[in-house]
């Protein structure tokens, strides 16, 4: 029996390009493509795909949102998330919505289809090490204290300007690096702006 596939792209070049290459895998079978999310349940209920291979990113469309739509409306169709950027923030939004692989578009067609393979099967397939532990919010202190890192204060100043113990800020230092997995301060603030946490 064949893995039924749906794929999901408002690019038609880079969805015909993915078609025509998992067509030569002889377990998986393209049952259709879509350019128009609005098209999406239409289709899921018309062809019920094992997987549906979304990109994350549509002119007018959230691949996230509609991973979540589907893994809680259509339990058996199994989501693969295509991405043609390797952010941190995108991969854990994935995870987070449900999807079970998260492929970038610069991966090979056997990357691709080991993917919707593994997904099949019900076997989640992500960059673990990159899953990183954004979840755990800053605190306000950490916030205010990884803007002043930005703007390159030191220990020192921050313990003046916020009124606190030095090794107050060294603490908070600690558990900034810890919640958002950085080696560094600069690392740190990199990813805190990356994420939108401060400006």
């Amino acid at each position: 029996m064949k893995i039924k596939v749906l794929l999901v792209d408002d690019h038609l070049l880079v969805m015909h390009g993915i078609q025509q290459l998992l067509e030569n895998e002889i377990d998986l079978e393209v049952v259709n493509t879509v350019c128009d999310p609005a098209l999406l349940e239409t289709e899921i209920k018309k062809h019920n795909p094992n997987v549906v291979v979304m990109d994350i990113r549509m002119k007018n469309d959230n691949g996230i949102e509609w991973t979540r739509k589907i893994a809680q409306t259509y339990p058996t169709c199994k989501v693969v998330i295509l991405s043609g950027y390797n952010y941190d923030e995108y991969i854990q939004a994935a995870y987070e919505a449900g999807a079970y692989a998260f492929v970038t578009k610069e991966s090979s067609v056997f990357e691709l289809a080991n993917a919707i393979r593994q997904t099949y099967l019900g076997v989640k397939s992500f960059p673990i090490n990159r899953l990183d532990h954004c979840n755990s919010p800053l605190t306000k202190t950490e916030l205010d204290i990884l803007q002043l890192i930005s703007e390159d204060k030191t220990n020192v100043e921050i313990s003046e300007l916020l009124h606190i113990s030095r090794r107050t800020v060294e603490h908070h230092v600690s558990s900034i690096l810890r919640k958002l997995d950085a080696d560094s301060r600069v690392g740190a603030v990199v990813k805190a702006i990356k994420l939108g946490l401060i400006g």
